[in-house]
């Protein structure tokens, strides 16, 4: 053991370069997967991400008008460690480009609470009063939105807006911000949403009839329904109007945390693999980049277990010391990265599973590494003792019939020779394309996730989002259809208005309820998303989300019978549709096919389609002129809109995969040139040039690296595409939303690691063309 610990020293102290980079490729590559965790947590999961930056309320109570909030009675309950508020309130509703959302007004100061803080997301927060801030009469005062009401009421920062008091007069708000908050989301025609105003704002609005909100955080979350308890009793539970729980609001960002989490485990897993085969491959290369001491170890006594044993500690160490740099940077500096990768790392360490992926993805990169060591370590003691059985065998593939007459034809011979020498045999080339073509598979997979997220955008027709718009007429007082029609064909930018009606319908069996909608008419159906079968075409068709057709255990052809308002409704289903909401658990027919059911059956909203480059919020301010105070008008929901975040974290993957690949690269390019030295002393014998064999060089990398490209790419494209189908499927949205990448962004991929190939390739090839070679020991083995 201390002759095998010497050596180790000794090899140490010759190799410190080689030893250095391998140090140094695993402790960036442990701390790129750390950042794109902590990018991860801090996407996936808003909710908990928004709780903890604003010390968030464990529970709210909400006090009838009247009550008062005794705030000192319940910071005595034991188990509460601080109070938000109280602050008084008032039930508005605010309208906004026609839109029309219930809003729960809340006085707070120009300063912002400790607990309980809202995350200013756009403009500012509440300034102090001056004297046009007295939000009576035509005055405007000041307000803060929550973020998900605000994208109901399509505001932004210096917007003003229409507020209906609790007295039924009008007052106007001019939105200074928009902020975000961990308590249960705006959802129209359920919870209110959340504005925060000025006390005075709040007087000239509901002078009396106020109630109020106060939040508690607990010391510990899991006393959270004995705390409330607690709470009523001390306030009267005749006075409690509401209770909100933490668990709630999380239970209702839940979707949007499993998705993004599916997706991101993927990718994730994915850069775990790429990233532990780039650094195994650093210490594969370095194994056989001595193989020359080897020998010299064995020539003089040291047995095959000895050789495998003290290659084994030292690259362990190696890989430990790297991992260890790599996670205390990230631990210690992380949080000090400027942007947003900085602001994520320092959210990260209050997230949950912050510490198992601390220890995990470390963990694992360590045991990956410490597998392919071993191998590369046995591999090492069975290297032969006698130099001559190296030397006699052939360093790479003899010169094929082709490349021959590739040479007669005055083919340039870096690139015939580069050919040869990136691809020498089929094993040896399958092994270096493949580690160089995982990151580029990841990369294309994320690029994939991007452009599907983009169509939601640019092309909503196509994942089911047709209709931009919905209008709901105000009964009694609204207008009939004919003259809601009417004022719906004064708008230039509407192309096409489809009536509608939504209800709950009973499966077979009475076992649940699916949701059944007709939507257009047989002259003028709806145009669904139609991928597989066909659209809606005659009387008793509909088309299904995959949810349904996965609760029903049905498919595209078969007849469906349900129960509405206790008469069947019988259904041919010929074809199935994108369907983003309610888990595609839905059912679309035209209009008169319901009405063949129930002939006094009214439409109870209008989808509008609106002409390309039409801008919703413009059109949503028209109508509200033209219609007056009449209409509701709706924003059509989408799904993008939950996975916006993504993006920023899908760019930073395909960072950390480019770096993994940059590793990779230059640890074939070491190993290449270190593997050819006897070819290079060969073919500078017989007269080639130090700027042809350095042109050589650069040219094998060239198209190893093109070769990896082309099959990476291909390679991602179908495994993208089969991951978002799939992921779709499982959601009920139904496969047929995935959009591939343009061509020239596949080809960007693919040129940028063939230039990235050749630059890394141009130090080494230099130094190798004016590096004298010299027929020894150290170039034949």
């Amino acid at each position: 053991m201390r002759a095998t610990l010497r050596w180790a020293q000794a090899d140490f102290r010759a190799h410190r370069g080689e030893a250095l980079f391998v140090v140094l490729a695993s402790a960036g590559v442990i701390a790129s997967l750390l950042l794109a965790g902590a990018l991860f947590g801090y996407a996936a999961n808003p909710w908990q991400r928004v709780f903890n930056q604003s010390q968030g309320a464990h529970i709210w109570l909400h006090t009838r008008a009247g009550a008062a909030t005794d705030a000192d009675a319940l910071a005595a309950v034991d188990g509460v460690a601080a109070l938000s508020g109280p602050y008084r309130t008032a039930a508005t509703t605010i309208e906004s480009r026609g839109a029309r959302a219930g809003v729960t007004l809340r006085a707070a100061d120009v300063e912002p609470p400790q607990t309980g803080r809202p995350l200013v997301a756009a403009g500012s927060w509440l300034a102090r009063p001056d004297a046009a801030d007295t939000g009576t009469g035509s005055a405007t005062g000041s307000v803060v939105l929550e973020t998900s009401v605000a994208r109901a009421l399509w505001a932004e920062p210096g917007d003003t807006l229409r507020v209906t008091g609790p007295d039924g007069a009008p007052h106007l708000l001019r939105v200074s911000g928009t902020a975000d908050a961990a308590e249960p989301r705006y959802r129209p025609g359920g919870a209110a949403g959340i504005g925060w105003v000025l006390p005075a704002t709040l007087d000239g609005i509901a002078r009396t009839d106020t109630g109020q909100s106060v939040g508690l955080r607990l010391e510990d979350p899991d006393d959270t329904d004995f705390i409330v308890q607690r709470a009523v009793t001390v306030l009267g539970a005749d006075r409690v109007a509401e209770v909100t729980k933490w668990q709630q609001a999380r239970s209702e960002a839940g979707g949007d945390d499993r998705l993004l989490g599916t997706v991101f485990a993927v990718f994730g897993l994915g850069a775990l693999l790429a990233a532990a085969l780039a650094a195994s491959g650093a210490v594969g290369a370095r194994v056989r980049g001595q193989l020359r001491d080897i020998a010299v170890l064995k020539a003089i006594g040291f047995t095959p277990g000895q050789v495998t044993r003290g290659f084994l500690v030292q690259h362990l160490a190696f890989a430990l010391l790297g991992v260890a740099l790599g996670t205390t940077a990230i631990a210690l500096l992380g949080a000090r990265i400027p942007g947003r990768i900085g602001e994520a790392a320092a959210v990260w360490q209050d997230l949950p599973g912050h510490t198992a992926l601390m220890i995990g993805i470390p963990g694992g990169a360590v045991l990956l590494i410490a597998a392919s060591t071993g191998l590369s370590a046995w591999r090492a003691g069975r290297v032969p003792p006698v130099p001559v059985a190296r030397a006699a065998l052939p360093s790479a593939a003899p010169m094929t019939a082709l490349g021959k007459r590739a040479l007669g034809m005055r083919v340039p011979p870096a690139l015939v020779l580069g050919w040869r020498a990136a691809f020498p045999r089929r094993g040896r080339t399958l092994v270096p394309v493949a580690r160089l073509a995982l990151p580029l598979v990841l990369i294309t997979v994320a690029l994939v996730a991007w452009s599907t997220l983009d169509q939601f955008r640019s092309r909503p027709a196509q994942v089911g989002l047709a209709a931009a718009l919905t209008v709901r007429s105000e009964q009694p007082a609204g207008p009939s259809d004919a003259e809601l029609e009417e004022t719906l064909a004064t708008v230039p930018d509407i192309a096409a208005v489809h009536p509608g009606a939504e209800m709950a319908a009973l499966v077979p069996g009475q076992t649940g309820t699916i949701t059944l909608r007709g939507l257009g008419t047989a002259r003028q159906p709806y145009p669904s998303a139609v991928v597989e079968g066909r659209a809606v075409d005659g009387p008793d068709e509909a088309v299904a989300g995959q949810g349904l057709l996965d609760l029903l255990g049905v498919r595209v052809g078969d007849w469906v019978r349900m129960t509405v308002g206790g008469r069947p409704q019988i259904l041919h289903l010929v074809g199935r549709t994108i369907e983003p909401e309610s888990g595609g658990r839905v059912i679309t027919t035209t209009l008169d096919a319901l009405r063949e059911r129930d002939p006094q059956l009214r439409p109870a909203f209008h989808a509008l389609e609106l002409r390309e480059g039409a801008d919703p919020r413009a059109v949503s301010g028209a109508l509200a002129t033209a219609a007056g105070a009449t209409l509701e008008i709706r924003e059509t929901p989408n799904p993008a809109d939950r996975l916006e975040p993504a993006r920023g974290v899908i760019g930073a993957l395909i960072a950390v995969l480019a770096l993994i690949g940059l590793i990779e690269l230059l640890t074939l390019i070491g190993t290449g040139v270190r593997d050819r030295g006897r070819d290079l002393l060969a073919l500078k014998a017989i007269g080639l040039t130090p700027r042809q064999i350095g042109a050589m060089i650069v040219t094998a990398a060239g198209l190893t690296a093109l070769v990896a490209a082309l099959v990476g790419t291909t390679v991602g494209v179908l495994s993208g595409s089969w991951l978002v189908d799939t992921q779709g499927a499982s959601s009920g949205i139904g496969a047929g939303i995935v959009q591939l990448p343009p061509l020239p962004v596949l080809l960007t991929v693919i040129v940028g690691a063939v230039l990235g190939a050749v630059a890394a390739a141009a130090l080494p090839a230099t130094r190798t063309a004016r590096r004298r070679l010299a027929d020894s020991l150290s170039e034949t083995l």
